[in-house]
């Protein structure tokens, strides 16, 4: 779509020259965080950020929104998205930074996610209200967005006070072994890293090492993922484990991966804050030379 050389996107958006931290993983109410696009970039300026990406999941409605509100801020802001996969039985996130939002395979693909997400969301209510005193009704009170999912559930429990927090609803209701969990369709991890790549962006795995070492992608994975165009690990993050960072960043060594670190800020819907975890320049370089559908917008 926006095909810049490295040297002409470097000399428009020279990323190199920061005022402050840079954050890649953040989340509007288009998705499952709970400020919109707007108060997010406004929220952004206000912790001091030089650089943010808005990554709602399966979603890229609120990219307009999120400039329009940055503009005249001299806020850097990376268009990008947290798309659902799944490896084998586990989900596996990948955030997607500088595509071309037209590109027809990613497009698809997100609709058809987001479709089996609603689907899934309205099943689980269903499984709830005969336990607690929930509808659906309850849930799209909570949503402001084009992604629903089990946050919005948790927020509709809340609302309802069977439960005192989001997170609390997860820990126990929503969990994947309250008796309430439904899986959601997905693409394989695989499939998502090439749609991403094949759209002009940077692929990055999401918090990949929020269950210990072991549980990291192994490396013949990994490889694969790599040669379809895996571009970096997300390695700064609160869930990930101390022992699974330090294999992160073994492997990010070994494939010469991108290393990020983020806040994956909900707003109030998570504790997470923004730029609890950052990226450096020189990381956030290699991502945007990666790259070939849109660029970062310096507002």
């Amino acid at each position: 779509m926006l095909a810049l050389s490295i040297r002409s996107l470097h000399a428009a958006y020279p990323e190199t020259v920061t005022r402050g931290p840079i954050d890649l993983h953040t989340h509007s109410s288009v998705s499952d965080g709970t400020e919109t696009p707007t108060q997010l970039m406004r929220a952004a300026v206000a912790a001091g950020l030089d650089t943010v990406a808005i990554t709602d999941h399966d979603s890229t409605a609120g990219w307009d929104e999120a400039l329009t509100a940055a503009a005249g801020t001299g806020l850097q802001v990376v268009r990008g998205i947290e798309l659902s996969t799944r490896h084998e039985w586990r989900s596996v996130h990948v955030l997607g930074y500088l595509f071309d939002p037209n590109n027809a395979d990613l497009l698809g693909e997100t609709a058809r996610i987001r479709d089996d997400r609603l689907t899934r969301a309205e099943r689980m209510v269903a499984r709830l209200a005969e336990d607690y005193p929930v509808s659906w009704d309850d849930v799209l009170a909570q949503s402001g967005g084009t992604t629903i999912g089990r946050p919005h559930i948790a927020d509709a429990l809340v609302a309802r006070g069977v439960v005192p927090t989001r997170s609390a609803a997860f820990e126990s209701i929503l969990h994947f072994s309250g008796g309430y969990y439904l899986p959601h369709e997905a693409p394989t991890v695989l499939r998502g890293v090439t749609m991403i790549t094949q759209a002009g962006g940077a692929a990055v795995l999401a918090h990949p090492a929020t269950r210990g070492r072991e549980a990291v992608v192994e490396e013949r994975d990994l490889a694969r993922l790599v040669d379809a165009g895996l571009v970096g690990l997300e390695v700064g993050h609160r869930e990930n484990t101390t022992a699974g960072r330090e294999r992160l960043l073994e492997l990010a060594a070994r494939f010469d991966l991108v290393v990020t670190g983020s806040s994956d800020y909900h707003g109030e819907g998570k504790p997470n804050r923004l730029a609890e975890n950052s990226t450096s320049p020189e990381a956030l370089d290699r991502i945007i030379a990666a790259t070939s559908g849109v660029p970062p917008v310096r507002a």
